[in-house]
């Protein structure tokens, strides 16, 4: 039997729990229905204000046996140099969007991912380990 996971056993709990923070303030304030990109724009300026060190749009490049392939991936941020945050707005995290960060993930190095889904009523989260 596998061993139970508890909310406290996630890695880089209190630096994922400030960025879904900011998230819920947006939420608040600015409900949902607006594209991704207000979104974004939202969280760089909480994440500036509240002194988080974060890169938005970071660039990975794509390893593929001895080769570097030419098309590169963009993460929405990288927060604390360890968390991958991806944005949407729309009507439910799908499984695209969980392998999506998976796979940055895999690229990145980063060991945690969060998505938050700013497209329903109430703000969606999911934080993805690998």
């Amino acid at each position: 039997m596998a061993p139970e996971i508890k909310i406290t056993d996630f890695p880089l709990k209190d630096e994922t729990d400030k960025i879904i923070g900011a998230g819920i303030e947006i939420h608040k304030i600015l409900g949902h229905g607006f594209l991704e990109i207000v979104y974004k724009d939202a969280l760089e300026y909480e994440f500036k204000t509240k002194g988080y060190f974060f890169t938005r749009e970071k660039s990975f490049s794509i390893q593929y046996k001895e080769i570097t392939l030419p098309h590169k991936f963009y993460a929405d941020f990288v927060l604390f140099d360890q968390i991958i945050l991806e944005i949407k707005a729309k009507e439910g995290i799908a499984d695209e969007d969980y392998a999506q960060t998976i796979n940055y993930l895999k690229c990145s190095g980063c060991k945690v991912g969060l998505i938050l889904n700013f497209g329903k009523t109430r703000l969606d989260i999911k934080r993805v380990v690998y």
